[in-house]
C-alpha cells in the first residue's frame, strides 16, 4: 500500500509540474484500498477540476493506470483538489434531505435525475440514514436513482 501512495502521489505532483504548479499533494489511504490524493487550493482550483470535474477525473485516472501499468498493488485512487468533492458531496447531501423530506410528506416515488456512481452511493448513503428506500435504475449514462417511502 505505501510504494503505491508515494508512486500516485510523485506522479500526481509530476502531472501538476506540466501546469507549472510545484505543491504538495498530500496522500493517504482510504480503509476501503484507495489511495487519496489531496491537492491544495491554488490559483489554478479552477482549471484543475474543469467543468463538473471533468479535468480532476481525468487525472485521477492517468494516476490508476499508471499504477496498474506499473503492477503496484493498489490501483484505485481518488483526486480531490481544494476540497471540491468533499464540498460537492455535502451539497448533495443537503438537497438529498430535501428530496427525502419531500418523498416522505408526499408518499409517493420521486425519480432522480441521472448521476454518475459516486453521486448516487451519497444519495444511497443519506436516504438509507433518513429512513427512505432507494433503487438504482438504468444503464449506463442513464442510471438513476428513485427514491421511495418505507412501506408500512
Amino acid at each position: 500500500m505505501e510504494e503505491s501512495i508515494q508512486y500516485a502521489k510523485k506522479y500526481l505532483e509530476d502531472i501538476l509540474s506540466f501546469f507549472g504548479l510545484n505543491t504538495e499533494v498530500y496522500a493517504t489511504n482510504s480503509d476501503d484500498e484507495v489511495v487519496e490524493l489531496h491537492v491544495p487550493s491554488t490559483h489554478l482550483n479552477g482549471f484543475l477540476i474543469g467543468q463538473r470535474g471533468d479535468t480532476m477525473r481525468a487525472m485521477q485516472f492517468m494516476v490508476s493506470s499508471a499504477l496498474k501499468n506499473n503492477n503496484y498493488a493498489v490501483t484505485r485512487v481518488n483526486v480531490d483538489i481544494a476540497d471540491y468533492k468533499k464540498q460537492r458531496a455535502d451539497r448533495l447531501a443537503e438537497v438529498t434531505l430535501e428530496w427525502i423530506a419531500e418523498v416522505k410528506s408526499s408518499g409517493k416515488p420521486k425519480d432522480l435525475e441521472p448521476m454518475n456512481s459516486a453521486d448516487r452511493r451519497i444519495v444511497h448513503k443519506t436516504a438509507s440514514e433518513n429512513g427512505v428506500e432507494t433503487e438504482s435504475v438504468g444503464e449506463g449514462r442513464d442510471r438513476h436513482i428513485v427514491l421511495k417511502p418505507i412501506a408500512g
